[in-house]
């Protein structure tokens, strides 16, 4: 049985044959493009599991390739790849609904650690059983449809955000810790990467 294809997106071939060279023996499929416009046509294409996506790059950063894919309600998981370790990189790919993010330069063991993770809690998603629909005063939760409403509005919700809203309902009167609430929404630890829930806590209200 084929693996999962992954779309690696960067203008750096050395660090994109490093990558594909990793994953493939995990046993992924690879493809590749190096520049904004490409992955976006890609991705419409391949329809990939996964992008693995840099910040900096031609034609189009891969922030707005993220915003688009995301404007077209694209249900692909994307991981960026911020060169700097700063925190207004990976808050802004958060926002825009990436999945998570690794600086580079990067050990390729963690980004195959970090897409095993996402394409791991994707799976779940997909193979829950879980229908059990969930009511809290106007807010309705059905994990079987993924979907949430308010007084039988329909909310547009990303993938992670609604996760964290599900572990939210089923843990309700509890007090989490950042750290447990990403242990109980996403199923990995993020190194110590909290700043991952704030800023998908401030997306929820």
């Amino acid at each position: 049985m084929p693996g999962e294809l992954i779309l690696l997106v960067d203008d750096e071939p050395n660090i994109t044959q490093l990558a594909r060279m990793y994953l493939e023996r995990e046993g992924y499929r690879i493809e590749t493009v190096g520049d904004g416009r490409a992955a976006l046509v890609a991705v419409a294409r391949l329809r990939p599991a996964l992008v693995v996506l840099d910040v900096m790059l031609p034609e189009m950063d891969g922030l707005e390739v993220c915003r688009q894919l995301r404007a077209d309600d694209s249900p692909v998981n994307i991981l960026m790849l911020t060169a700097r370790d700063e925190d207004i990189d990976k808050i802004l790919g958060l926002e825009m609904g990436a999945d998570d993010y690794l600086t580079k330069p990067y050990n390729p063991r963690e980004l195959v650690a970090r897409v095993r993770a996402i394409l791991r809690r994707r799976k779940h998603i997909e193979t829950s059983t879980n229908s059990v629909i969930h009511h809290i005063s106007d807010v309705t939760v059905d994990p079987g449809s993924r979907e949430v409403t308010i007084n039988g509005q329909r909310l547009s919700i990303r993938t992670q955000e609604f996760e964290l809203l599900l572990t939210f309902v089923r843990h309700r009167g509890l007090v989490l810790s950042r750290e447990k609430l990403l242990e109980l929404a996403w199923g990995y630890d993020f190194a110590g990467q909290t700043r991952t829930v704030d800023v998908h806590v401030g997306n929820l209200r």
